[in-house]
C-alpha cells in the first residue's frame, strides 16, 4: 500500500507546508513536526501526542493536531508506544 502525503496546519503560504507533514498509511497516520515524529493514531486506538520538548512552533504544531493537552505523553512513553505500533527505526 502506497503512504498518502499532506500537509497539516493553518500556515498563510505553501513554502511552509513540508514542515508539517501527515502521512497515512492503511490504517496508521504519523504527523511530523519538521523530521520529527510528534504524533501517531492508529485505526481503533487513541491518537497519541508527544509533549512539547522542543519550542514554541512544534507546541503549535502540536495543538494544530489536537490542543488537549491532558492526551500528551512523555517521550519516553512516546517512544515505547511507537514500538507497539510501528517502528520509526
Amino acid at each position: 500500500m502506497l503512504p498518502s502525503i499532506s500537509s497539516y496546519g493553518h500556515y498563510r503560504s505553501n513554502n511552509y507546508g513540508v514542515n508539517t507533514l501527515r502521512v497515512d498509511i492503511g490504517d496508521l497516520t504519523v504527523w511530523y513536526s519538521y523530521q520529527t515524529p510528534v504524533a501517531f493514531h492508529v485505526l481503533g486506538n487513541e491518537l497519541v501526542i508527544r509533549s512539547n520538548d522542543w519550542g514554541q512552533t512544534t507546541g503549535k504544531h502540536l495543538n494544530w493536531i489536537d490542543d488537549d493537552h491532558s492526551k500528551r505523553v512523555d517521550a519516553e512513553t512516546f517512544q515505547r508506544l511507537t514500538k507497539g505500533s510501528f517502528y520509526f527505526g
